[in-house]
């Protein structure tokens, strides 16, 4: 029988709210009138925090949250979408209802399926939802449960106050902080990939989880700090605006907190959704395999164009990376800091790969404090997700000099070698030219299989030759009759011993290639992992517990 939409005699009472207001009006139930209360209810909720404050938004060069989510998703089902906040006023008188400040679902995006949330800053600056009786998100809540149980990606559009001393008066009494649980937003980053985009202001617990993420971008004209100036101002009396205390410039740059800048949000979408491409649905599986149209076996010519023969020069080690690599596939992570490391993903014949690479063109390549920073975050996530590893090596060692004392690169150089060790995925290290010092350690593990591959330019060492000439022979060269010609002298001698063919012969590298034929060698290597990739599936064991 079908259902009637204009009641009957036996019909159920319902009560309804208005809105905006809080009258409660008691109405006979009707289809047509629950059907309509639900649209009512639906259309509120897209007004967000009111046409003004999406003005605001808009002459900021920025989108609502809701726009955000409809450019970025090519479906969404919403979860959480009549959840409202009780506005009042500083002595507490009820001004209205507002939608809850956070918009959270189901969505596809870039093809896969993820959680995805973000803060409405035109609803109470994207506060924290401590108004309602479960958070939809933001600092654990909803959302990540069901990447969580669910076992798919986070997908995160950060842009919130992190705290509000308003939410005291709604809860009748000040809150300890400790009381709130981080504890799912840390499990989520050994279980699936988390991405998080920042646009506009991330201060406080927002800030927070945005950096509680696998892969993090902001736009240009976005900031993130722990404290906004207003807190700076009362806590230390200096005056700074945003820009010059928490800009993008600063943390893609400097910090390091945020991984990658973008140019609006359109370009910090598409980052996300290429850094998602490269990695699983969760640990339990392993990334999707890309196009293989990349014949395996084409020769990469055009590195000896860029390998200069002057073992001086610096050259772009992206160039080389190119070459080795699936056409096209290399997307760099962190490009602005830490710079004389270089991370990335790419494919080999379609495989993903993590990419980590000196870079000659910054401090020679040493690696010092940031760069080994950057390096363990990224060898972690690689090892997290299941990619294969390639470490293309031209180091001179650690970074010495004050500076670089100053900045603790003996803790963070140990733990980047820590990071390697413990790495569950193949590793696979090119030696391209230098590699000297305990740096080098930091680029492939004797305890596990250890592919080492040589190019003819390489050379190793405890110290390079012309410094460690000088350290190790300093009183001979001293009371020599002319000290610049024996020195000359000791050095040649030491550049015939570093002739790196002798560890060659004696095995103390695994093999020696052209250089030209490395795509072929990696790829084979790569594709024969793969049996091994599957029974590695899960979360990784860490073996140790040493951490800055």
């Amino acid at each position: 029988m079908p259902v009637s939409t204009t009641g009957s005699p036996n019909r159920d009472r319902r009560t309804t709210s208005a809105f905006r207001k809080g009258i409660t009006i008691v109405a006979e139930f009707t289809w047509e009138s629950a059907l309509a209360e639900l649209d009512r209810r639906r259309a509120a909720a897209r007004e967000l925090g009111g046409q003004r404050r999406i003005d605001r938004q808009h002459a900021q060069g920025r989108q609502t949250i809701r726009e955000r989510i409809t450019a970025a998703a090519k479906e969404f089902h919403e979860i959480g979408e009549f959840a409202v906040f009780e506005e009042r006023s500083a002595t507490g008188e009820l001004l209205g209802k507002m939608p809850a400040s956070y918009v959270c679902g189901l969505a596809q995006f870039g093809g896969r399926t993820v959680a995805l949330g973000g803060e409405d800053f035109t609803v109470r600056a994207g506060a924290p939802q401590s108004y309602l009786d479960r958070m939809k998100g933001g600092l654990g809540g909803f959302v990540e449960d069901l990447a969580h149980e669910y076992r798919i990606p986070l997908v995160l559009f950060m842009e919130g106050i992190g705290g509000d001393v308003a939410a005291q008066a709604e809860k009748g009494h000040s809150y300890l902080v400790s009381s709130m649980s981080w504890q799912r937003s840390y499990e989520l980053l050994s279980e699936v990939p988390v991405l998080a985009m920042v646009s506009g202001a991330a201060a406080g617990g927002t800030a927070g989880r945005t950096v509680l993420s696998h892969f993090s971008v902001m736009t240009k004209d976005s900031v993130l700090f722990a404290g906004g100036p207003p807190l700076v101002k009362r806590a230390l009396g200096m005056d700074v605006d945003k820009e010059q205390l928490g800009g993008a410039k600063i943390h893609t740059g400097g910090s390091g907190a945020v991984d990658n800048l973008a140019e609006d949000e359109a370009d910090a979408i598409e980052q996300m959704q290429t850094v998602l491409s490269y990695l699983p649905q969760s640990v339990w599986e392993l990334p999707p395999r890309g196009e293989q149209t990349d014949p395996v076996d084409r020769r990469g010519d055009e590195i000896l164009k860029i390998i200069p023969e002057n073992r001086r020069r610096p050259y772009k080690v992206q160039k080389v990376i190119g070459e080795i690599v699936d056409r096209g596939s290399f997307f760099e992570v962190g490009g602005r800091w830490g710079k004389s490391v270089v991370t990335g993903y790419a494919r080999m014949d379609g495989i993903s790969v993590g990419v980590v690479a000196s870079n000659s063109m910054h401090l020679g390549g040493a690696l010092d404090a940031a760069a080994a920073e950057k390096q363990i975050r990224f060898v972690d996530i690689c090892s997290t997700f299941h990619l294969p590893i390639i470490y293309l090596v031209d180091v001179p060692g650690f970074m010495v000099g004050p500076d670089a004392e100053r900045g603790n690169v003996i803790r963070w150089g140990m733990r980047a070698i820590q990071s390697i060790i413990e790495a569950e995925v193949p590793v696979i290290t090119i030696h391209v030219r230098k590699a000297y010092g305990m740096a080098v350690s930091a680029t492939a593990n004797p305890d596990s299989l250890c592919l080492r591959l040589a190019w003819p330019t390489a050379e190793w060492g405890d110290l390079p030759v012309e410094g460690g000439v000088e350290a190790g022979f300093s009183r001979e060269i001293a009371a020599a009759e002319d000290p610049a010609e024996y020195r000359r002298a000791v050095e040649d001698r030491m550049h015939a011993l570093a002739d790196p063919w002798g560890t060659v012969e004696a095995f103390g590298v695994e093999n020696m290639i052209d250089p030209r034929e490395t795509r072929e060698i990696v790829c084979a290597f790569i594709n024969a992992s793969r049996g091994l990739m599957e029974t590695k599936r899960g979360p990784q064991q860490r073996r140790w517990s040493l951490r800055p």
